[in-house]
């Protein structure tokens, strides 16, 4: 039986970037494609109001990355947290990367600001704090394409890191088995983070 996966995008991709990458939704099913695993994904862009509806059920929820702030004010995050904290409260299984993985963080009782490092762009590696049961196999390293600005600097208190830094000590943590979040971006391919690299100078 296939995984339902709720995919919500937290962004729109530049003009410049459209045709060739379309968006992050296609990139996680691009991702999920090359694994083990079968899985039905539903695309909704949150930042142009698009949700599920109510009778509409998913084994998981995914939140991408985004060029806004997780601590922003905007219309659309406000309604994001909203939805996200009855996703939570429900039991629902959440998945956050980058702006997901702060937004939650903040959500949930923890801290996310603009970091005091600077920019995290490029490939960058942590390591893993925690090994989880379901990591398989076991490394000891992680590495990842990162593009980020901000971190979560503090976790929620019924958080377990996962994977840390010396340039970002949460950058990744899971919540029992309900919440699982990375500030780095598995969907990423090299080519997409050079021209977005390329893009912001």
């Amino acid at each position: 039986m296939s995984l339902r996966i709720c995919i919500l995008e937290t962004d729109i991709l530049r003009p410049e970037l459209v045709d060739q990458y379309q968006g992050y939704g296609q990139m996680f099913q691009r991702l999920f494609s090359q694994q083990p695993i079968a899985a039905q994904f539903s695309v909704y862009n949150v930042v142009q109001g698009e949700y599920p509806g109510d009778e509409l059920e998913f084994d998981a929820y995914l939140v991408t990355g985004s060029k806004a702030d997780s601590f922003g004010t905007d219309p659309w995050i406000e309604t994001l947290r909203t939805y996200l904290l009855g996703r939570y409260e429900r039991g629902d299984k959440l998945l956050g990367i980058c702006f997901g993985h702060q937004l939650l963080a903040l959500l949930l009782g923890g801290k996310s600001e603009r970091a005091s490092q600077g920019w995290g762009v490029g490939t960058h590696s942590y390591k893993l704090a925690a090994k989880a049961p379901w990591m398989s196999p076991v490394v000891e390293e992680l590495t990842l394409l990162i593009s980020h600005q901000d971190q979560v600097t503090a976790l929620p208190e019924n958080a377990t890191v996962i994977a840390s830094s010396d340039f970002c000590p949460f950058a990744a943590y899971h919540i029992n088995d309900q919440v699982l979040c990375f500030q780095g971006h598995p969907e990423f391919i090299h080519d997409y983070s050079r021209a977005l690299l390329d893009l912001r100078q």
